[in-house]
């Protein structure tokens, strides 16, 4: 890190922590007798607390979105990108919220977390949660900051999902909704990958059956072969081409099965960075959520009537090159908001980096992303 930070960044942040001790009930039929949200906020709220806005993290996401934690930190938050002063949400008039999950593992009650019934941890004993679940919890953060209502919910891929939730569920507590990249759900071969990445954690001879930390190990080699799929289906191929191509590391090959593509070299360099920040039991979890999710379903699967209850106006974003959740599960959401009589805008924005490329500073993505933003913002008092 330089002495200073940069112009347009939120600067040193730091986490806060809700405890919640109003029992949650979950989807799956337990209850979470208390629990604990910890979140990042960056701006400040307003007299009238109409310009907050609500940042949901996907699959390996967590709190820490923007900003920098330490001046020895060598990299931002995950989405500082778009959020900061003179960025598309910008702090100069937004007040940001960003939440780790519930089941996450970045501090929010997870598997990773102590069980106070038992004193252990949770670890494979932790519920299944659902996206209507989060959606639910992030409520109760919201009431704890006195925020009524928000001026917009944002979230991209698993957070795309979970801001379309929230405009279903609670469609008086949100004015503004932006689903980027995201999809109304799973298609079969989405499925398809996450059973894979969990079969490989789960076949880790460190697994134990979810009880790996009582073993005094963790699922190393599973969960890298887990994050190595996962990233092959976040990039295209054009990016992974356009970056790697078939590139050796040597200058020649070797005729063995040591690495020799830099390729292989970058999945296995991603593989080993996230087994050392990531719980093997929260990607069980979250991919499981990601595959429940389906509001549709209870709507006799008609997408237009799921949609009925939307009041917030919404802003959907996909990506020519992102074959994970392509633009045509976008143009699902918008054909059936506009069926419903809803108030939507849409964008598929050419780029070559896949499904990552929500993430990333995309000069037509900034630019849309950021237009919509200062029309949310001219509705408000800045603080």
């Amino acid at each position: 890190m330089p002495d200073t930070l940069p112009a347009d960044s939120v600067g040193l942040v730091s986490p806060a922590t809700l405890h919640v001790d109003k029992p949650l009930q979950l989807d799956c039929g337990r209850t979470l007798n208390n629990y604990h949200l910890i979140y990042e906020t960056y701006g400040t709220l307003n007299q009238e607390k109409s310009n907050a806005i609500l940042i949901c993290h996907a699959l390996s996401g967590d709190h820490h979105a923007a900003g920098y934690h330490s001046m020895q930190d060598r990299k931002p938050g995950w989405w500082d990108s778009a959020i900061g002063p003179g960025k598309p949400i910008d702090t100069n008039h937004f007040f940001v919220v960003c939440p780790n999950n519930l089941g996450g593992c970045k501090g929010s009650t997870g598997p990773n977390t102590i069980n106070p019934e038992t004193g252990r941890l949770y670890g494979p004993d932790f519920p299944i949660v659902t996206v209507a679940d989060w959606v639910r919890s992030q409520a109760v953060l919201a009431d704890h900051l006195g925020i009524q209502q928000w001026a917009a919910v944002v979230g991209g891929s698993l957070g795309g999902m979970q801001a379309l939730q929230w405009a279903i569920s609670l469609p008086d507590r949100l004015r503004h909704v932006l689903i980027i990249a995201a999809a109304p759900k799973l298609s079969a071969q989405n499925i398809a990958f996450n059973e894979v990445a969990r079969t490989a954690i789960k076949s880790d001879p460190d697994f134990h059956e979810g009880h790996y930390a009582e073993h005094n190990t963790i699922p190393a080699q599973g969960l890298g072969l887990a994050r190595m799929l996962g990233h092959i289906t976040y990039l295209s191929d054009e990016a992974m081409g356009q970056k790697f191509g078939r590139e050796l590391r040597s200058g020649a090959l070797q005729y063995g099965y040591d690495v020799e593509f830099q390729i292989e070299s970058y999945l296995r360099y991603q593989s080993s960075s996230f087994v050392g920040r990531f719980d093997a039991n929260t990607y069980l979890l979250m991919t499981k959520a990601l595959d429940y999710f389906d509001p549709a379903r209870d709507f006799n699967d008609d997408l237009t009537a799921t949609v009925a209850s939307i009041q917030a106006r919404s802003l959907v974003i996909s990506f020519t090159s992102d074959w994970r959740f392509s633009p045509l599960r976008s143009v699902e959401i918008v054909n059936a908001m506009i069926k419903a009589g809803k108030h939507v805008t849409y964008a598929e924005i050419e780029a070559n980096q896949g499904h990552d490329a929500f993430l990333m500073p995309i000069t037509r993505y900034m630019e849309i992303f950021g237009s919509y933003m200062k029309k949310i913002a001219s509705e408000v008092p800045s603080a």
